[in-house]
């Protein structure tokens, strides 16, 4: 029986699931950060502060930023003086956040067209991996986490931001409503693209729960493993050690 994973609510071939989430993310690079602001009422901003803050980016240090697209969590790491390459498997999300580097007058970053389960870098190459809302996306997520560990350093740390779900009740079902009903309508007025945001919000509901998710880490090498939810579990910060 051939292999399946799933794409939001399909099970689907594991090509064509690398396909379908290209031509998603290659559909709303335009308009990604836009709708992040819709979506989440601003308050990504304030989840990607925390993480940055959790992953505490030293001067001159190297850290690889997986599905970093358009350059979100780079900028807020380049700014405290780190190294960063911004690695993404789809180059309109990269091309997006070259033009906002751009334009803040930010440079020092690289950019490189990377796919997270084979990354072309060498063993043991960077002091940090990070990623941001994006792990979800990847067709075989245990082989990312598995290169992760690859790429880092002894004493690197893996860091990883990710929609999970509020285990708050009452808000659990207020978002559920929100997600599925309004989320792709504002998809639709705002990117002209109402099918790729409820693919997104499917994505996350088949998602593993946090204690899965930290068991895959675990099961990658990582030690010393935490999770920290925030607002209940809607999010949750990942992270792990490399020893």
């Amino acid at each position: 029986m051939s292999e399946t994973v799933s794409f939001g609510y399909e099970d689907v071939d594991p090509q064509e699931k690398t396909r379908r989430v290209g031509a998603v993310f290659s559909g709303v690079a335009a308009k990604y950060d836009v709708m992040n602001d819709a979506m989440s009422g601003g308050m990504h901003r304030l989840w990607k502060d925390t993480f940055v803050r959790r992953v505490k980016p030293q001067p001159g240090e190297a850290i690889l930023d997986m599905a970093g697209g358009t350059g979100d969590i780079a900028f807020r790491m380049a700014a405290r003086g780190a190294e960063v390459t911004v690695a993404d498997i789809n180059q309109e999300m990269l091309d997006v956040g070259v033009e906002r580097a751009m334009e803040r007058g930010i440079d020092g970053l690289v950019w490189s067209n990377q796919n997270a389960e084979q990354l072309t870098y060498g063993p043991r190459m960077f002091d940090a991996y990070t990623i941001a809302f994006g792990i979800r996306n990847v067709t075989h997520i245990d082989k990312a986490l598995a290169e992760a560990h690859r790429v880092l350093k002894y004493g690197g740390r893996f860091f990883c931001l990710e929609f999970s779900t509020t285990e708050w009740p009452g808000f659990k079902e207020a978002y559920d409503v929100y997600s599925h009903k309004l989320v792709p309508q504002l998809g639709k007025a705002i990117a002209g693209d109402a099918e790729s945001y409820r693919y997104l919000i499917e994505s996350i509901r088949r998602f593993p729960p946090m204690s899965e998710f930290e068991a895959m880490i675990v099961r990658a090498g990582f030690a010393c493993t935490r999770v920290e939810p925030i607002m209940g579990g809607l999010v949750a910060i990942h992270s792990g050690w490399k020893t």
